[in-house]
């Protein structure tokens, strides 16, 4: 797995992953006062496989667990995908029911 550093893009609402500096994928999101949505994530082609969209994923879901003020709807389908994969973060998804 290559070296992916991944940050948070407030101004641009997403999350972004870097290998050596490039931009090489991303993933967006919307807030609301209780979600964050994660609408979608691309890799770059020539980066795929390496990690990258994992570790967009993990980044983001460990950034909303810090947090500790929203729960998680995954509307893109890696999101949701990865999260089914890592039940750990299950605790994250938004149920439907409010507290």
């Amino acid at each position: 797995m290559a070296d992916v550093q991944v940050t948070r893009n407030d101004d641009q609402t997403r999350y972004e992953a870097r290998l050596d500096g490039a931009l090489v994928g991303f993933a967006e999101y919307q807030l609301t006062d209780i979600l964050v949505v994660f609408t979608h994530t691309e890799v770059e082609p020539a980066a795929e496989g390496q990690g990258v969209g994992s570790a967009l994923a993990r980044r983001a879901l460990d950034d909303v667990r810090a947090q500790g003020t929203r729960t998680v709807l995954p509307i893109c389908p890696f999101i949701k995908a990865w999260i089914d994969r890592h039940p750990d973060y299950a605790d994250l998804l938004y149920s439907g029911r409010q507290a």
